[in-house]
């Protein structure tokens, strides 16, 4: 727990900024208190979840705030609190010279992992949503991105009323997306007086306001910590847009085929997220071989692992290697240690949440001091926090390079060859390769 801790205020903050990340501190339970509290939330935990025990012996638990209430201004602490929740997950396609599948050059990963994750039943269909949408900072993309997620929410996407779950997921199952349940909820924060119609415009025009507000705090900037800092590579040297994208697909049957790239404001949330994810230089393709030169290292000295700093401490020392963002492979276990490192410190930011805490505001409690976003009725103060900055286990990432593969090799199969009519026939759904013969 000390780990977690010590990563989230050495490490993270350094990328996110000091108002961003809220790294806890650990506090002592009284043991009975733990029993009584594992017991009273047993019956509300996900069904996935119920397999994985909470530690009842230790006495040690990390203690973080609530992140649906707002982080900044505990004045309106008592006022109805909105919060939403985003898994943005990976915004960019791989830049990496080590691919070796050219189709990961044109269509982002989570694109690609929708299609199987449908065909092993984890999800009914597949969501429109694509990350590099919405972190183009183009808003007409963000919007329809933001519009996707509301659509088909998977676990990428859930809404707190008062601390309270009322859209989203629950648990891996199909969800069903009730737009006018949820206006109802959003109703008394975005038209106050209550002056709007109910029926279907009532519930797109409150949707609208949603994904406005949810838009603008995105590309808003809270802290001064900039992450210019730590630029990996220009977001523009990459693919700005991924092929399988709806929006992009969209675009191309009315005869566009340039996306319009904004570009996201360089102190704003979004962008410090895409840099950190961007620390993944190599793909996974080219970090492998730089694992599997640790791995080897440590067979030969496994006394050297704690000198590595492979499961930490996470300090000073530690965030400092990290900015050695050179890709000339010296053939040094600390080059390769370095890769392997930065590449989980992206995967954490890949994997991280988006806490977008927001409160009515009154016009007259609004100053420069705090953040307002504004809507066509209403104004909100708002907090930005960042959640789940755990550091990705150093064991995952044979996991990761096989999960990859699969992902990979099944989008090729039977998504890409569908679309391709000689492709379609020399793909089957096993894994070899059938020779089909025609009449002449």
């Amino acid at each position: 727990m000390q780990n977690i801790v010590d990563f989230g205020k050495h490490v993270m903050k350094q990328f996110f900024g000091e108002n961003y990340v809220h790294h806890g501190e650990i506090i002592q339970l009284p043991l009975d208190f733990v029993r009584q509290l594992c017991l009273k939330i047993q019956p509300e935990r996900p069904e996935s979840r119920c397999d994985k025990d909470m530690d009842t012996l230790s006495g040690y638990a990390m203690c973080l705030p609530n992140l649906t209430r707002l982080q900044t201004y505990r004045f309106v602490e008592h006022r109805p609190i909105l919060c939403i929740e985003i898994k943005p997950k990976c915004g960019f396609i791989p830049f990496s010279s080590r691919v070796s599948q050219e189709i990961k050059h044109k269509v982002c990963r989570y694109c690609m992992h929708q299609h199987l994750k449908v065909a092993n039943g984890k999800w009914k269909r597949p969501s429109k949503y694509c990350p590099l949408d919405l972190f183009s900072g183009n808003k007409q993309r963000m919007h329809f991105a933001l519009k996707s997620l509301l659509q088909e929410a998977q676990n990428n996407l859930k809404i707190f009323k008062n601390g309270e779950l009322i859209y989203g997921c629950k648990d891996d199952q199909d969800c069903v997306s009730d737009w006018n349940e949820l206006a109802c909820h959003l109703k008394p924060f975005f038209f106050p007086s209550n002056g709007l119609v109910s029926g279907p415009h009532c519930t797109r025009t409150i949707v609208k306001e949603l994904i406005h507000v949810i838009t603008m705090t995105l590309l808003s900037s809270t802290d001064a910590c900039r992450a210019g800092d730590m630029k990996t590579v220009p977001i523009s040297q990459g693919r700005s847009y991924c092929e399988a994208s709806a929006f992009n697909k969209e675009l191309v049957r009315n005869g566009k085929h340039k996306l319009e790239s904004s570009g996201l404001p360089r102190d704003c949330l979004l962008y410090k997220t895409l840099q950190a994810q961007m620390l993944d230089m190599l793909d996974i393709e080219g970090l492998y071989p730089l694992y599997s030169r640790v791995e080897q290292y440590l067979e030969e000295f496994p006394e050297e692992r704690s000198t590595l700093q492979i499961d930490g401490p996470y300090n000073e020392a530690f965030y400092e290697k990290l900015l050695d963002l050179s890709t000339e492979d010296d053939g040094t276990v600390a080059f390769a240690l370095t890769k392997v490192q930065q590449y989980r410190i992206a995967m954490t930011a890949k994997d991280c949440s988006i806490m977008i805490a927001l409160s009515p505001c009154l016009q007259d409690e609004c100053s420069e001091q705090r953040p307002v976003v504004l809507t066509s009725k209403s104004r909100f103060t708002f907090s930005v926090s960042v959640l789940d900055l755990d550091l990705k286990p150093y064991e995952s990432i044979p996991h990761q390079y096989k999960l990859d593969g699969k992902i990979v090799n099944y989008y090729l199969k039977n998504v890409q060859a569908k679309d391709d009519p000689v492709m379609s026939n020399l793909f089957k759904e096993n894994e070899d390769c059938t020779l089909v013969l025609h009449k002449v």
